[in-house]
């Protein structure tokens, strides 16, 4: 149990510093430099978990990331965000086209009507809502930090409702009445092929609660088939200024709130996001109908 624990914080250590530096050079040595084990050990465990090496990791986070950007900074060049990437003009067109099938001028072209195809219930087109709907759900707030205890999960979203139920029975003797339940998700799933979308589920929790590194330690398990250990580690998800979406309805329509705000609202306002990552807060859930009420936080410069 413990060995999973070690393990499964090396890889989100790992995970973590290659999301926050996907716009500067980096390599596996700079990945196995900061989590203090040899490229070789990294690696293996890294692929081990995630079904990637690190290389190819960091290589499919780029492209798909430069991807979003293409998708929800529509005033900037192609040229320009490549370069944001480290590729060259003609290198970008190539690793591009490789991984998408497309070109990143097409591919610009069509990801909206793209966007309005539910990943994860198959044959369901949402309608995008318009500029001014989106904004009645919107405001702008200043968020503070949030401590929290966290489970890593890789895969498409249809298993959440069984995740949760897991995770907040484990760990039910940390929940009370001022319990947050958080949701940090990484990914743009009409992007990313669903089976490599990852996705954090969380609870606010006391920082100086004694109980949480021994709970921590009992509680890795392998899964088996999500590709990443489900064992709890605690991080701190930062604070800072947000468009909140405050979203009332039920989980097939959440796909519909964020690529109303992708395709919307940021391209109308000329806000853009900054490399925070944006996650939901759950307010209500009625586990009869599964109506729900949740504030979903994109962090803005």
């Amino acid at each position: 149990m413990q060995e999973v624990q070690i393990e499964n914080q090396i890889i989100n250590a790992a995970i973590d510093f290659i999301l926050s530096h996907l716009e500067v050079s980096i390599c596996v040595d700079d990945v196995a430099k900061v989590c203090g084990f040899s490229k070789f050990y990294l690696n293996r465990l890294f692929k081990e978990q995630t079904g990637e090496s690190i290389y190819e990791f960091i290589k499919r986070l780029k492209v798909e990331q430069s991807a979003f950007r293409l998708k929800v900074e529509k005033e900037r060049s192609i040229t320009e965000i490549g370069s944001d990437y480290g590729y060259s003009p003609s290198n970008y067109a190539t690793v591009f086209s490789k991984h998408f099938q497309k070109n990143p001028a097409l591919f610009r072209k069509e990801i909206v009507e793209k966007s309005v195809f539910h990943p994860f219930y198959h044959g369901v087109k949402n309608k995008l809502e318009t500029y001014e709907e989106v904004c009645s759900h919107i405001t702008i707030e200043t968020l503070p930090d949030f401590f929290v205890l966290y489970e890593r999960r890789k895969g498409d979203y249809h298993n959440l409702a069984s995740d949760w139920c897991v995770f907040t029975e484990r760990f039910k003797d940390f929940i009370t009445d001022e319990t947050l339940f958080l949701e940090r998700t990484f990914d743009d799933p009409s992007i990313t092929k669903s089976e490599a979308c990852m996705y954090d589920i969380c609870l606010t929790v006391d920082k100086n609660d004694p109980r949480l590194k021994t709970q921590c330690r009992l509680s890795g398990c392998d899964d088996g088939d999500d590709g990443l250990n489900s064992a709890a580690s605690t991080t701190v998800i930062p604070g800072g200024k947000f468009a909140v979406y405050h979203y009332k309805g039920f989980p097939q329509q959440i796909y519909a709130a964020y690529q109303s705000f992708f395709c919307r609202w940021l391209s109308e306002t000329g806000n853009r996001l900054d490399d925070r990552s944006a996650f939901e807060i759950y307010r209500k859930i009625d586990c009869s109908t599964m109506y729900m009420e949740l504030d979903i936080c994109f962090p803005i410069v």
